[in-house]
């Protein structure tokens, strides 16, 4: 099943696949404090690295049919602005469609990741994917948590564990 919204909009910004040709642009995302610990990804790893890693599961979502993050444009300025996607997670050996997002740091505040993963979440229930979409959130981040509930999630389970890090599980269900 093919999960991604290449070429679908919102008011303001416009989803394609992640390019090759977009690596420099996305490379700021890893400067924001905290992405690495959030993405559970290794802290120790440099700028480049983290990069690296982000673009190789991207690529490899696509090749295998998870899902998988979309660009969003920006569509008056024509800017990246960041990535949003309907990604699929196993979680303790059950599958889940996740609603995930990422915002390069300059355009965090500005309401483009609730936009997008509004988007994502009607986009989903509208094509008929899943009955119940969650974000698994690190339970650090405040930002995405606010996303999450302004997508009309709530939270579901509070007791993830990963590396060194603790996560929440926020869903909502078609109604």
């Amino acid at each position: 099943m093919n999960y991604l919204l290449t070429g679908e909009e919102t008011e303001r910004l416009t989803f394609r696949l992640l390019l090759e040709s977009d690596y420099d642009t996305w490379l700021p995302f890893f400067l924001g404090e905290n992405v690495a610990k959030f993405l559970l990804l290794d802290p120790s790893l440099s700028q480049r690295e983290l990069c690296d890693k982000w673009f190789e599961k991207s690529m490899m979502r696509y090749d295998k049919g998870l899902g998988g993050m979309n660009v969003l444009i920006d569509k008056v300025s024509g800017e990246f602005i960041g990535q949003c996607g309907l990604l699929i997670q196993n979680i303790e050996e059950v599958e889940y469609l996740e609603v995930g997002y990422s915002i390069l740091p300059k355009y965090w505040g500005k309401g483009f990741a609730s936009e997008a993963a509004i988007k994502c979440k009607n986009f989903a229930f509208e094509n008929n994917y899943r009955k119940e979409l969650v974000s698994i959130i690190h339970k650090d981040n405040i930002g995405s948590r606010t996303v999450a509930i302004n997508n009309g999630m709530t939270l579901f389970r509070d007791d993830l564990k990963g590396e060194n890090s603790e996560f929440d599980m926020y869903k909502v269900i078609d109604s």
